[in-house]
């Protein structure tokens, strides 16, 4: 598979969401609507805050305030 393949990602499945390339973006539902171009820095910026969260579901580890 060449770079310049759009990709989705796996855990989207069959719901419409982003499709990514080098460094360009684009609407699965608008793929003839534009890409959004960032730069290197700034993707690899995204992906770090993403793998940073706690994924979804998992229990607060901070205090909990009381009512």
């Amino acid at each position: 598979m060449s770079d310049a393949t759009w990709r989705k990602s796996s855990y989207s499945g069959t719901e419409e969401c982003v499709e990514v390339r080098l460094s360009q973006i684009r609407d699965t539902k608008d793929r003839a609507g534009g890409t959004l171009s960032v730069t290197t820095r700034s993707w690899e910026a995204l992906l770090n805050s993403l793998r940073a969260r706690k994924p979804p579901g998992r229990p607060h580890d901070g205090p909990v305030a009381s009512a």
